[in-house]
Parts: C-alpha cells; structure tokens; sequence
C-alpha cells in the first residue's frame, strides 16, 4: 500500500528459533504474549558489535519492540526487531547441559507447531511455554517429566488431549488397560481396537498427574514408568500433528548421550539429514 509507514508495537516473547539472513542478520521465530507466533529480522545481530544479538538467542524470554503491522494487513508478513531487553534468557542456564537443552528444543518445535497461523493470539500456549522453559532451567523436576506435562497441556489446549479416565470410544468410566493412539487415548475391552497397547497402571496414573500438575505423584514415579509415559505421549501428539518432531529422537530418556551438545539456536541433525533449531 502506497505511503504506509510501519507501526512501532511492543510485545514481550519467547524465542522459538533463529535462521541465517544473509550475511549479518537473522530471522527470528516469536511467541508473543498478545499476538501469537510471528517472525522478525533482526538487522546486523551476527556482527560482534551488535548490541543485543545475544539477547535473540533461543528459549530467551525477551521484551521487544517491532516495526510492523500487528494484525499483517499491510505490508511484509516479517517484522523489524528495532528494541529488545532480556528479561531472562533461560538458554544460557543449561546451554552445556544435553538433555535440558534438547527438552527445550522438542518444547520449542512443539509450539511453533501448535501455532500454525501468524499473528493469532494464544496467551495460554505463551505462558505454558514460559513456564516449561523456567521449569527447565530452575531444575524443579525432571527434565523428561517438565516435557512430557508440556506436551500432554498443549494438546489439551488443542483439543487432542488423550483420554486417560474414560473409555475414548464409548465414554465408559474407569480405568482402562488398553490405550490406543488413533482411537484417541485409554479404551475399554469392548472397544479396544487390535494392536492397542498395554501400559502399566502407574504410566496411565503418570499421565494423569501431569495433565493436572499434580508434581507430588509425577515426582515419585520410577525411571521405567516414566519411559512408558513418554513413548504414549510422543506417539499421542506425532499421530495429531501428522509429522514427526524432529527434536523428540535427540531428548536424552536417562542414558548417556552420545554426541556433544548441539550447537546454540538448534539440536543438530535429525535422521532425515535435515536440521533444527538454528539454520546456520
């Protein structure tokens, strides 16, 4: 539109991912608090005389102010990053630490994928993912329990919560033994398809707990349990989003790793070949 001058906004965000823009600048991916997932560029943030390049890097929480239409009807859909304060970056917390980084990293793509508009608001998906990035860099809980509890909210924010107290075919009441990814979580005898899986009571009750945040019971489960739980869950959210995360395969699930730790702004290479996190 001819004579339209982009509008100066702030909003404060957490960092998703950062790519390459030519030879000193960078794109980065946002969730905003007010006005859901957006990119930006960042002008001359690669040089070494940049003063707020390392504020952009990822799983920061940062405030910013942007150059360009909030609600995208005029204009490029990138904004211009002209201002950013950090308000905590949780990335450097557990920057050497390989399986709270690869967590975050899973939790990252997880958000940008359950926010596949621009520029739609989603304030409860914003602060469940501030809140499982600060739960990953206080060290609260354990690393794979904070993930799996971000993953099981988020789908109940998208409405793909698994069913874990009734039958998800029927509506039956109880605990059910079997559970069923495509038929949508815990199935009773008469519903249960072939192939349905049999988790152990205390996985189902695993589940549960972190749905609801009940940290005193998730706390307390055994390392195999917990396992189990995250096998359902990536299973659960992988069969809705209808591709694979990237990330999930890297999380380290209590062996040791066995590579170094990705390097900032991504989680390395995936088994397709392709990369995550930072396009470098």
């Amino acid at each position: 539109m001819a004579g339209y001058r982009r509008q100066l906004y702030r909003d404060d965000a957490v960092v998703l991912r950062v790519q390459k823009l030519g030879e000193s600048d960078r794109i980065i991916t946002l969730l905003t608090r007010r006005h859901g997932r957006l990119r930006a560029v960042a002008r001359g943030v690669r040089r070494t005389t940049s003063k707020f390049g390392a504020r952009l890097e990822p799983f920061g929480h940062v405030d910013l102010q942007l150059a360009g239409d909030p609600k995208g009807n005029h204009g490029s859909s990138l904004h211009t990053v002209s201002q950013v304060e950090g308000i905590d970056l949780y990335g450097k917390r557990f920057l050497g630490d390989y399986s709270r980084y690869t967590a975050a990293s899973a939790i990252a793509e997880t958000a940008e994928r359950l926010t596949p508009v621009e520029r739609e608001p989603s304030l409860r998906l914003f602060q469940l993912t501030l809140g499982a990035l600060r739960a990953l860099a206080e060290g609260s809980h354990a690393t794979t329990l904070v993930l799996d509890a971000y993953l099981l909210r988020g789908m109940t924010l998208a409405g793909w919560a698994p069913a874990l107290i009734a039958c998800a075919v029927c509506g039956t009441p109880g605990r059910h033994r079997a559970f069923s990814v495509p038929a949508g979580g815990a199935v009773c005898p008469d519903c249960r398809p072939p192939g349905a899986a049999h988790p152990a009571p205390a996985t189902i009750d695993l589940m549960s707990a972190l749905t609801s945040g009940d940290w005193g019971i998730a706390d307390a489960t055994e390392t195999g349990v917990r396992r189990e739980c995250s096998g359902l869950v990536a299973a659960h959210l992988q069969w809705h989003l209808e591709r694979a995360l990237r990330s999930l395969p890297l999380v380290d699930r209590g062996a040791p790793a066995t590579g170094p730790v990705p390097p900032p702004g991504g989680v390395g290479t995936g088994a397709d070949g392709a990369s995550s996190g930072r396009t470098e």
